[in-house]
């Protein structure tokens, strides 16, 4: 089998892995000669795996081609929105719980319904997981793995502050006090401007029995003096020193590469636990993961399980078939399995999560043991996102918290204007 790569730029965003597999090979085509696009986002390390299983996958299925594209930053929602427009979204592509009602509703996923589960066997993952990327009745995406948010921290900081390290009964008003000692004590900032981050912001609304979107219809599930308050709290600490400063935040598009933690420039991260795995490589310190902080001890997490990663097929593909026999092979083939670890989360299939446990190295046992700490911590499942809500928060919360952190609005206008420009972007 002749196998040819390639790498390329894309604009800012830096290289990205491409891969061609089975290309001369002159084995027999599988679904006359089908070649299968995937495209996704992620750090080098996710390139990498992803990479391995399609090269397995295709010693093992001949005549099947598949060309891989990893892509950072905001550069792959501009490349799947001009794929889009043109009608050549990719056979496979990357999605997440925050973005797949948006993409199935404008079109881009194709139901999967009709594979399941001759082709893609997934009645193992549990109904409540397939109720995530189930939009309007049908099913639009494969969970590639469980996650839930996190708090990530550089226990060497805080071993050289004194402080000891977070617990998950930390309080919000707790978090704040360490938060700015650690500033002091490591002349970085303590933790991001995390009122920027619509996870953060969801889970600490649930921890007040609210949550970013209406529950029982299409909107929004805050009200304005919630946001007021929750921008306060951002502020307060950001000139407190407890943050990393507004132009280090900014420059944040929720990848591993851009984000203050593994740039260095903050103590404390808040990401999904399956990212532990692409920071402890880029940081050279031990880092610890623990829960997002909470409103009070003893009250709820804001926390509920989710699929970590997508895959959904492509509402242009010309092999479907074949599409999905590529994922059931990487979310069921125990090989498949090995390769991944739990880089996207921890695997939905009970046997393969059984299969890889020995073989994990110390930071992806240590999401394993966070993804079981919250089996007594997580709240109910909420609905799929409504269409609306990436946009809500690429164009509407992002930069409205950039605004008030560089203090051009204040924490009131900020509020109001999230509560508008919400309401005209959260369309159902």
């Amino acid at each position: 089998m002749q196998v040819n790569r390639r790498s390329f730029l894309l604009g800012s965003a830096g290289a990205a892995a491409g891969l061609a597999l089975g290309a001369g090979s002159g084995i027999p085509a599988f679904a006359e000669g089908a070649q299968l696009r995937a495209m996704w986002w992620g750090s080098n390390d996710r390139a990498k795996r992803t990479l391995e299983v399609a090269r397995l996958y295709q010693s093992k299925t001949p005549g099947v081609t598949i060309v891989g594209e990893s892509i950072s930053g905001d550069g792959y929602w501009t490349k799947l929105a001009t794929q889009m427009a043109g009608r050549s979204i990719p056979d496979i592509f990357q999605l997440e719980p925050g973005t797949i009602s948006d993409y199935s509703k404008r079109g881009a996923c194709l139901p999967l319904d009709e594979f399941v589960p001759s082709t893609l066997d997934v009645q193992s993952f549990g109904a409540d997981m397939l109720k995530l990327t189930t939009i309007d009745g049908k099913l639009y995406g494969v969970g590639l793995g469980l996650n839930s948010f996190s708090m990530f921290f550089d226990t060497v900081e805080f071993e050289k502050a004194g402080i000891p390290l977070p617990t998950p009964d930390l309080t919000w008003d707790e978090y704040a006090k360490l938060a700015v000692e650690l500033a002091k004590s490591s002349g970085k900032g303590g933790g991001p401007y995390a009122a920027r981050y619509a996870y953060v912001f969801d889970a600490w609304l649930r921890q007040r029995g609210k949550s970013l979107f209406a529950k029982e219809s299409v909107g929004l599930g805050f009200t304005a003096d919630d946001a007021r308050e929750w921008f306060d709290y951002w502020e307060k600490l950001r000139k407190a020193g407890g943050t990393v400063a507004a132009d280090v935040q900014s420059l944040d598009q929720n990848t591993i590469d851009k984000n203050c933690f593994g740039l260095g420039k903050s103590a404390i991260g808040m990401a999904y636990s399956n990212q532990m795995i692409g920071y402890q490589l880029i940081i050279k310190n031990k880092i610890g993961i623990t829960t997002l902080p909470r409103e009070k001890k003893g009250g709820p997490s804001g926390h509920y399980y989710r699929p970590a990663l997508i895959w959904s097929i492509g509402a242009t593909t010309k092999h479907p078939e074949a599409a999905a026999k590529f994922i059931d092979f990487f979310v069921n083939d125990i090989e498949a399995g090995k390769v991944l670890g739990v880089e996207r989360g921890v695997p939905m299939s009970p046997t393969v999560r059984e299969a890889i446990l020995p073989q994990l190295i110390p930071t992806e046992q240590e999401t394993v043991k966070y993804v079981n700490l919250l089996k007594d911590q997580v709240g109910e499942y909420p609905s799929p996102v409504p269409m609306g809500a990436s946009e809500f928060d690429q164009r509407v919360l992002r930069p409205i918290c950039d605004e008030l952190a560089f203090e051009r609005i204040s924490p009131a206008d900020a509020a109001t204007r999230l509560i508008e420009e919400g309401k005209a972007t959260i369309k159902g």
